[in-house]
């Protein structure tokens, strides 16, 4: 059986490629319009999950990357929209409030024993009697 492959996504702030799950999701949600149908500004978020609907966008889970993302305009260009100096602040200070808590959680025992790749190892036992097998070639004749 082939290992799974693992999907790699670029971070915007150093381009480097990294597995999807070493980085964190920004995401410019999908327009929306006031209620006189003009378009309202572009909400653009952190997204820990990775399943916020709108064009998204990587980075590294490290304020050194946002803070090149936004000297070399990566994510701009990502969005096509200007994105003002509050939302790279506020992005920021979700990265580093996700990153307190991320420290904060305890770390949980795995409850089965693991390999060397930290994957847990699941035991299947034999089963007590085996099925009688049909006669023929199984394909239905």
């Amino acid at each position: 059986m082939r290992p799974k492959k693992t999907p790699l996504r670029m971070c915007a702030g150093c381009g480097e490629m990294k597995p999807k799950k070493e980085l964190v999701r920004v995401v410019k949600a999908p327009q929306k319009e006031d209620e006189n149908g003009n378009p309202l500004p572009p909400e653009i978020s952190l997204d820990p999950t990775g399943k916020r609907p709108g064009r998204g966008a990587y980075l590294c889970r490290d304020a050194q990357c946002l803070k090149l993302a936004k000297k070399s305009r990566r994510l701009e260009r990502s969005f096509s929209c200007k994105i003002p100096e509050e939302v790279y602040q506020r992005l920021e200070e979700e990265m580093e409030k996700a990153a307190r808590e991320q420290e904060e959680r305890p770390v949980e025992a795995p409850s089965a024993p693991l390999d060397q790749q930290g994957r847990p190892i699941i035991e299947i036992e034999e089963a007590p009697e085996l099925l009688p097998r049909k006669k023929g070639g199984g394909h239905g004749r």
